[in-house]
C-alpha cells in the first residue's frame, strides 16, 4: 500500500510553498505528491498557480517522489499541449510524472476565463479522443483520427519514458472506469463504499481486457481525508466538530467514514482502514488536504502518515 499527499493550490498558496510540501512528502517517504488543476476556488479568486508548469519546477527540486495531477481538465488544454508538456516533465523528472486527465466540471472557472465547457456527453467524447491521442504520443504509436482531435504525425518526439503514466479519475459507474481501463496506468476516485469500489473496479478491469491490456496492471487509488490523532480525546473533539458542521451525530459520521474507508481515530484504528482498503484492491491512498498551502499543518500530517505507514 502506497500513500501520497494531495494538495489544492487553488485555495491559495505560492509555488515556493508547493515545493516545500513536495520536499516534505519526499523526505517522509511518501510515494506520491499530487496537486489539483484548477484556476479558481469555485467562485473565489486565490493565488492559484498552473498545475503543469508548477510540477515541472517541482521536479527539479525533488529526486524520488512521483508527481501527479488530480486531474487536468481536457477543457483547459488541447491534447497536443497536454502530451508535449507531460513528456517534457517526464524528461525533467527522470520518469516520475503521472498526468491526470478528466472531463473538467467547474462552471465558474470556465466562465471566468472564457473557456468552453461543452455538455457532459461531448466532454466524455473529447476525453476518449484526448486519451487516445496522448497515449499515442507517449508510446510512439503514431497517428490518431477523431471528431474533435487528430494526431497527423507518427514521429512525434519525445515519446514517454517507461515511468510516464496516465491517471484517469472520476465518480461515474461506467464511462470513467472504462476509459481508465482502456488508456490509463492508474484509476482514481474519491473515497467510496466497498460495493461501489468493487463495481467500478470490475468495469475498469473488463475494459482493460477488451483493450488487450493487463487488467491487473492498473493501479487503483482513492483520495480523501484522514482524521487521525495520537490522542483519542482530540480525535473525539474533532469528530464531534465535523459531525456538527454536517448536522450529523458523531457516531453516524464515524460510521460513514468507516464505510468509505477513510482513516480515522487513533493510529491503530486508522491502520485498520488501510488494511481494509488494501484487501479491497486499493494500491494507493492520497491524503487530501483542502486548505491554503500555508495552512497545511505538517506536524499533524506527520502523525497521519506515521499511523498509515506503520
Amino acid at each position: 500500500m502506497e500513500f501520497g499527499l494531495f494538495v489544492e493550490p487553488q485555495v491559495g498558496g505560492t509555488h515556493r510553498r508547493l515545493v516545500e510540501l513536495a520536499q516534505w512528502a519526499e523526505d517522509n517517504g511518501l510515494a506520491a505528491f499530487a496537486r489539483s488543476d484548477h484556476y479558481l476556488n469555485m467562485a473565489d479568486s486565490a493565488h492559484a498557480t498552473d498545475a503543469l508548469a508548477s510540477l515541472a519546477a517541482v521536479a527539479v527540486e525533488t529526486s524520488r517522489i512521483r508527481l501527479v495531477t488530480l486531474v487536468s481538465p481536457i477543457t483547459f488544454r488541447h491534447p497536443a499541449v497536454m502530451a508535449k508538456t507531460a513528456t517534457t516533465i517526464d524528461e525533467i523528472s527522470d520518469g516520475r510524472f503521472t498526468l491526470g486527465v478528466g472531463t473538467g466540471w467547474m462552471e465558474s472557472e470556465h466562465e471566468a476565463f472564457d473557456l468552453d465547457l461543452p455538455v457532459l456527453k461531448e466532454r466524455f467524447e473529447r476525453l476518449d479522443e484526448a486519451l487516445a491521442y496522448i497515449r499515442s504520443v507517449f508510446e510512439g504509436h503514431g497517428e490518431t483520427t477523431g471528431t474533435h482531435y487528430s494526431l497527423r504525425r507518427a514521429d512525434v518526439a519525445p515519446t514517454g519514458s517507461d515511468g510516464l503514466q496516465i491517471v484517469v479519475g472520476g465518480g461515474g459507474p461506467k464511462k470513467t472506469p472504462t476509459l481508465a481501463g482502456t488508456y490509463a496506468d492508474e484509476y482514481t476516485m474519491l473515497v467510496t463504499d466497498a460495493a461501489t469500489l468493487e463495481a467500478r473496479t470490475a468495469v475498469m478491469r473488463a475494459a482493460a481486457r477488451d483493450a488487450g491490456r493487463d487488467p491487473a496492471a492498473n493501479l487503483v487509488s482513492m483520495a480523501g481525508p484522514a482524521l487521525v490523532f495520537a490522542d483519542e480525546d482530540r480525535y473525539r473533539t474533532e469528530l464531534s466538530a465535523r459531525a456538527t458542521r454536517r448536522e450529523m451525530a458523531p457516531e453516524d459520521y464515524a460510521a460513514m467514514l468507516t464505510e468509505r474507508f477513510v482513516p480515522h481515530g487513533t493510529p491503530s484504528m486508522a491502520r485498520a482502514a488501510v488494511d481494509r482498503m488494501a484487501d479491497a484492491g486499493v494500491g494507493r491512498y492520497y491524503v487530501q488536504e483542502y486548505a491554503a498551502l500555508d495552512d497545511v499543518d505538517l506536524e499533524a500530517m506527520a502523525v497521519v502518515f506515521d499511523a498509515l505507514t506503520s
